[in-house]
């Protein structure tokens, strides 16, 4: 398959924290042609960062195809920049000594190896639909009850 043939997927993402750290959630929109899906998911105890970074491995992960062109729109810097700016392969090198969230960081790594990956930033809050649905799916799933562990978070306490 080359690349002209792989599926063409959107992805927004963004991430929620109540106090941070608090409870959290993620928000995803995925896109494909006229195919859309939304998840998120709530924490008990975590950080904006970490539910952002979260988003985008959520949407990846949840790709059935492989591999995918994707963008994923985001309104985080720190995931942004990270990838882009290839702050992140260079964490490698290291064992990400000294980084936060390198549970994630591994697992967006693994997963976005499969595919062919670009981060676009979004300016937060400015009347982007998508956008603004992904900031309502996460702060939703940071008010629901009986939120999960962030096993994530607590190792990196």
């Amino acid at each position: 398959m080359t690349l002209r043939e792989n599926p063409v997927i959107i992805i927004y993402t963004d991430g929620a924290a109540r106090g941070n750290p608090g409870s959290g959630g993620y928000g995803v929109v995925l896109i494909s042609g006229t195919h859309r899906k939304e998840l998120s998911q709530g924490y008990k105890l975590t950080t904006n960062n970490r539910m952002e970074l979260m988003a985008a491995v959520a949407g990846l992960e949840a790709l059935k195809v492989k591999p995918c062109k994707v963008t994923i729109y985001t309104d985080s810097k720190y995931v942004a920049d990270s990838v882009e700016k290839r702050w992140v392969f260079n964490w490698v090198k290291t064992n990400f000594k000294g980084k936060k969230n390198c549970d994630l960081w591994k697992r967006f790594l693994d997963v976005s190896a499969r595919h062919y990956v670009k981060f676009v930033w979004v300016k937060g809050h400015a009347s982007i639909p998508e956008n603004e649905r992904c900031d309502q799916l996460a702060v939703a799933a940071s008010l629901l009850p009986n939120l999960p562990e962030d096993t994530g978070y607590q190792i990196n306490i």
